[in-house]
């Protein structure tokens, strides 16, 4: 199931995200975020994690560096 996710992620990172350009205030960006946490802690913690980055990736909050 990772695999499918960490897949799904890919093709956003090739196809769409280049339409929108450089939005994340995260180093790593939240899809390379995403892709590390789920090799690292598998699909639940990892998938948890991800949706916790996401969530806090708006411009109220400054970004900066987040290792997983």
């Amino acid at each position: 199931m990772n695999y499918i996710l960490v897949g799904l992620i890919r093709v956003y990172q090739k196809f769409i995200s280049p339409l929108k350009g450089q939005t994340c205030r995260f180093y790593p960006s939240c899809s390379e975020y995403s892709i590390q946490a789920l090799q690292k802690y598998g699909l639940i913690k990892g998938s948890w994690k991800s949706i916790r980055r996401i969530l806090r990736c708006h411009p109220f909050n400054p970004g900066g560096h987040d290792p997983v």
